[in-house]
């Protein structure tokens, strides 16, 4: 069997006590960490002592640094990829990094971990058998048309969001979904001030234009109904 020449490694997306076993020992192990910012995971590297090569990889520079990263892993290297928050690929970098390792015939290995969409998807009561993730909803070209064709998924639709977009999001599926139409927002989950409000959209967008947003945002929306 090859030697695993790329590990992506999912972090904590809050707790630091959410990262697993397995993926400390990848860490401790590879010769390089790939990190989307070497001060946030710095944090974490420390708080574990871990004490490896940090690279910045991130998505300003990926296509710079692509080729470099595979002729050292051809030559031998391991390395970890992890990112901020979350596991890498899931709308943080790692997609390019990983189809060019498969081009190339190098092995890549993803660990299961931590993830927001997930526990957002299972908070928030709506049926988790069928859903979509569409990640961040373009900011301005697309949105309005992705916005319509999501009204009539009938799966549960999953997007992230940041906190100043939230209320204008809101606003925007109240327009396109309708305000009965059943949402849940979470934010900074894991963390001390974890928050998850469910509700028809008319009522979560009253409760966040009443107060300040902060953290990272999932919102579930409940399928359309026959």
């Amino acid at each position: 069997m090859s030697k695993t020449s790329l590990y992506l490694v999912p972090t904590p997306i809050g707790n630091l006590g959410d990262i697993t076993l397995r993926g400390l020992e990848v860490l401790k192990s590879v010769n390089v960490i790939l990190a989307e910012d070497t001060r946030t995971s710095g944090t974490l590297l420390k708080h574990y002592e871990i004490a490896k090569p940090l690279q910045s990889f991130h998505i300003f520079n990926e296509h710079k640094t692509l080729g470099g990263l595979i002729k050292r892993m051809q030559d031998g290297e391991t390395m970890a990829l992890i990112t901020d928050a979350g596991t890498p690929g899931i709308s943080d970098p790692g997609f390019l990094l990983v189809r060019e390792c498969l081009k190339s015939g190098l092995k890549v290995e993803s660990l299961p971990g931590a993830t927001a969409l997930i526990p957002a998807l299972v908070n928030s009561g709506f049926p988790t058998d069928r859903f979509v993730f569409e990640g961040f909803l373009p900011h301005k070209k697309g949105r309005q048309t992705l916005l319509k064709k999501l009204a009539e998924e009938d799966r549960t639709i999953i997007l992230y969001e940041s906190p100043h977009r939230l209320v204008k999001a809101l606003e925007q599926i109240v327009e396109f979904f309708g305000g009965e139409r059943m949402v849940s927002v979470s934010r900074e989950l894991t963390k001390l001030y974890e928050e998850t409000k469910t509700g028809t959209v008319q009522e979560v967008l009253e409760h966040f234009k009443s107060k300040e947003a902060k953290g990272e945002i999932v919102i579930v929306i409940d399928g359309k109904k026959e």
